[in-house]
């Protein structure tokens, strides 16, 4: 009985591949980003589907506060918000996005001038 016990431990130890460690899988990037930069927000629109989260990625030098049009009352989508205060370097999702429509956003520390001709710091998400 224990030359069988030794057999089977001696066939367990060989199994299991050793002194390989297991790799934890490199969650998928979000496809759906904004990325703010010296030059404004790229790109300026992005259409999701029901449900979606968009990323925001400050690859500027300065803070960037991201807020939901219209400004200054922030409520037309205000998913958008829970984004808030980008440093350099930070990055932060939108709530879930589930009402199907229009949401503009903009830099609340460079808000939109009060005409239409809009700002560098401004963009829309469509969900449909």
């Amino acid at each position: 009985m224990a030359f069988l016990v030794l057999i089977v431990l001696l066939l367990l130890a060989s199994c299991g591949g050793g002194n390989s460690t297991p790799t934890n899988p490199t969650p998928p990037a979000n496809p759906y980003t904004f990325t703010l930069t010296s030059a404004g927000v790229s790109p300026k629109q992005l259409t999701v589907p029901p449900g979606t989260r968009v990323l925001f990625v400050n690859q500027d030098a300065r803070r960037h506060d991201i807020a939901s049009d219209p400004h200054p009352e922030h409520t037309n989508c205000t998913e958008i918000n829970s984004v808030g205060v980008l440093t350099p370097g930070q990055s932060h999702e939108t709530d879930n996005l589930v009402a199907v429509k229009t949401c503009g956003f903009h830099d609340h520390d460079n808000p939109p001038p009060t005409e239409a001709a809009g700002n560098q710091w401004t963009g829309s998400i469509v969900i449909r």
